[in-house]
């Protein structure tokens, strides 16, 4: 059985969120041709890279990224650090022949981007973004009924991601707060998300027009220090798609009320379908071919129970009909990518697709600043 060596690079949220997809994926896939060994983390505080070997496993423990991509023994590289570093550890990790999983967004603005795909290009690296939205079976049945032209003609939709941390003034700012680290707000943390989305299920954009708002403009640091505030914590759009559609999108972490919605409603002239986060093992679907019928007859929303019934060789465990939660789609994403490895295969979301959200999310910035539409090439 082939062994993949895994080194994460950052063990903030996010790299224990994949911690914990590696070690599961051999409970949740039955008899994977490959095993996953945890060689290498690394994190700029020496205490979390420390606790997480202990804890959960890893060969060995670092503050210095390069030991981790100059590692011989390590096959995988997973960035988990904050935006702005993704472009350095990607070109590290290519140019060390390693094959990269990179959380969203791919970089902090569109030019790391392109210089990220330049380095790719021609290199032997099986790549694939962090965008597990894509993995919930809820999600893929969508895609499988707009394929299959269930809802026809594609005609307008409204997607959100609403989150509502950053409404208390109090609150003190992290790295994602600060356009220096994040490259930019909400639109490139939670728009990432819901922009690829509608690019998974829809196809290219056309061209977008946008506004984003800060809140407030100062916001105490963790030393209770005031500090402005550059990235947005609310960005909306108006965008036209390639294939003729409108639609519009909003990524929030000022959204009183909420918690971690994601949403998407897409009309089409043949139906419907609707998903939200927060009920995720649901896909409502419309059907506008059912005839009108005296009380009703069958003409209404479907409730599709998705539930847990990933195709094989997921979804046998803990079984089809338990309910689902947000991390299964980390691990569902984390197999792709895995299993692309061990085929030697192409893998998706790739970089490519990344660097495409990138080009979306910057056009939408120029619109905010410029308050025109932009064409999206």
């Amino acid at each position: 059985m082939k062994t993949i060596n895994v080194g994460i690079v950052g063990f903030g949220f996010m790299g224990k969120t994949h911690t914990y997809g590696y070690k599961t994926m051999p409970i949740y896939y039955d008899r994977l041709p490959f095993r996953i060994n945890l060689r290498g983390v690394c994190d700029s505080v020496e205490e979390t890279a420390s606790n997480a070997k202990e804890e959960l496993g890893f060969a060995y423990a670092t503050t210095n990224p390069l030991e981790i991509f100059n590692d011989p023994d390590i096959d995988v590289v997973d960035i988990c650090t904050p935006n702005i570093f993704h472009k350095e550890g990607i070109l590290a990790a290519v140019s060390a022949g390693k094959h990269i999983y990179c959380d969203k967004p791919l970089a902090a603005n569109l030019d790391e981007a392109e210089e990220i795909l330049n380095a790719v290009k021609n290199a032997d690296c099986i790549n694939q973004m962090a965008l597990q939205y894509r993995f919930l079976p809820a999600t893929l049945r969508a895609k499988q009924l707009i394929n299959e032209k269930k809802i026809g003609k594609i005609l307008s939709f409204r997607a959100v991601y609403l989150h509502s941390g950053s409404i208390n003034p109090n609150k003190p700012i992290g790295w994602k707060q600060d356009k220096n680290f994040g490259g930019g707000g909400v639109l490139l943390d939670l728009g990432s998300h819901v922009i690829d989305l509608m690019y998974w299920l829809l196809g290219e954009y056309d061209s977008v027009i946008a506004e984003t708002r800060v809140l407030y403009g100062k916001r105490p640091d963790k030393n209770g220090i005031l500090i402005d505030i550059n990235a947005d914590d609310l960005a909306l759009l108006t965008v036209r798609m390639k294939d003729g559609s409108i639609g519009t999108i909003e990524a929030s972490k000022i959204a009183t009320g909420t918690n971690d919605e994601l949403r998407f409603e897409i009309h089409g002239d043949k139906g419907a379908v609707s998903f939200n986060l927060m009920e995720p093992n649901w896909l409502c679907y419309y059907d506008n071919q059912e005839p009108e019928a005296p009380l009703g007859g069958s003409k209404g929303y479907t409730k599709i129970e998705c539930v847990q019934r990933f195709e094989k060789p997921g979804g046998l465990f803990p079984g089809p009909k338990f309910s689902i939660g947000w991390i299964r789609g980390h691990v569902h994403s984390l197999y792709n990518f895995i299993d692309n490895v061990y085929k030697n295969t192409a893998a998706s979301p790739s970089f490519q697709e990344g660097a495409y959200v990138q080009k979306v999310m910057e056009s939408a910035y120029v619109s905010a600043q410029t308050h025109q539409w932009i064409k999206i090439n």
